[in-house]
């Protein structure tokens, strides 16, 4: 799965640079970004131009009854989405870029604690990943906007921290997994992720794991690595 994630990167010039978010969204950077947050996203409009927006992580379908029910769809399985209800029809029409330049994982010791991990691309550079979006439509005019990530099978670098990961997209592939025109045999190969070797892991502190702090102390090392560091 995909469960938290950052978005770090201290200049959001550099980040306007890269994806066709436009001036008008807001860029905050954000060490520990959680289910049910507000996240940064490219969608398109009605003639397919990309646009960027923020989209409330856990994606409510249309048709819900209720928008509590986009905290237990923040991941879609790239194995199962062309066919669940809550998703084929984003994955048909409503795919999005979710910006990040890093995600977590934990690691169970032999002691039982888990140790958490950020996971960058190798040169540490923004990407996006795969999403999909929805508009839910309430009483009283409300509308709400939210997205979920893909995520498949861990290759060899995640899999010693967990069996799934979240499908991260090339960048030249970005405007391809927003294109409405692309096949569903293209958007198979694109949720196929990056290879093993196009990501870096490093422990980070325990601040991570409460999900209300969004502070740069989650990206610190951990302290027994940083003791070790001092002989």
């Amino acid at each position: 799965m995909c469960g938290r994630y950052t978005l770090a990167t201290p200049d959001p010039a550099n980040v306007r640079a890269r994806f066709p978010v436009g001036e008008s969204v807001e860029i905050r950077r954000r060490f520990n970004v959680a289910p049910g947050d507000d996240v940064l996203a490219v969608t398109t409009d009605r003639e397919g131009n990309p646009r960027g927006e923020l989209l409330r992580w856990g994606l409510v379908p249309s048709w819900a009854k209720h928008p509590n029910t986009g905290l237990k769809m923040i991941n879609a399985r790239v194995e199962t989405v062309a066919e669940k209800p809550a998703f084929r029809r984003a994955l048909e029409r409503f795919r999005c870029l979710i910006v990040a330049d890093g995600f977590y994982e934990w690691q169970a010791d032999p002691g039982g604690r888990k140790q958490p991990f950020h996971i960058t691309r190798s040169d540490h550079q923004p990407f996006a990943f795969a999403g999909l979006w929805s508009i839910w439509y309430g009483e009283d005019d409300r509308k709400l906007r939210t997205c979920s990530i893909l995520t498949t099978t861990a290759n060899a670098a995640i899999a010693p921290l967990h069996d799934r990961m979240p499908v991260i997209l090339p960048a030249g592939a970005e405007p391809v997994w927003l294109d409405a025109a692309t096949s569903p045999a293209r958007l198979r190969e694109l949720m196929a992720g990056l290879s093993p070797s196009s990501y870096a892991l490093h422990p980070v502190s325990p601040a991570v794991n409460d999900a209300r702090y969004d502070g740069p102390e989650c990206l610190k090392p951990p302290v027994h690595a940083a003791q070790a560091a001092l002989f």
